[in-house]
């Protein structure tokens, strides 16, 4: 399998829990936060969808102004934002070729540091495994006892 077909399963991997998450979220939850600083549940979650593809982006592109682009959005339905959001981004990382991937970045105005784009994926993937673990809290305090694990495979 090459680097490119891994990084897809890898964030599919996690994605595929986060649609599950998602799933779970009505639109009368939409605004809920677990503390008064907490963003809400659809802030959390379009957060989620709209900075991973942010990175996958800028991987793709080599441009870091793209991190500035606000995302106008104007579908309401979470299910259907996470869909087109995970759709759009599975589409952009079966995109990148192997000197995308390679191609060294110079962040230093956002992160500090110059990396290579599949490292700046990485840090994407690590993101949305922090927030992903935040929605779980905000699926369970919803009343949802059936959850799905962490990550899925295949």
């Amino acid at each position: 399998m090459n680097r490119t077909n891994q990084l897809v399963q890898r964030f599919l991997a996690h994605r595929n829990v986060t649609v599950e998450l998602v799933n779970k979220i009505e639109k009368e939850h939409y605004n809920y936060k677990p503390t008064p600083t907490s963003m809400t549940a659809k802030d959390l979650v379009t957060h989620i969808l709209f900075s991973f593809y942010r990175f996958a982006k800028v991987a793709k592109s080599g441009n870091s102004a793209v991190f500035s682009e606000k995302i106008e959005e104007t579908e309401t339905d979470l299910r259907k934002v996470t869909e087109t959001y995970t759709e759009k981004t599975k589409s952009l990382l079966e995109s990148l070729t192997d000197e995308e991937l390679d191609r060294v970045l110079d962040l230093t105005q956002r992160f500090g540091m110059k990396i290579p784009a599949f490292q700046l994926l990485q840090l994407a993937l690590d993101h949305e495994i922090h927030h992903k673990g935040q929605l779980f809290v905000y699926v369970r305090e919803m009343g949802h006892t059936e959850l799905p694990f962490f990550i899925k495979r295949g």
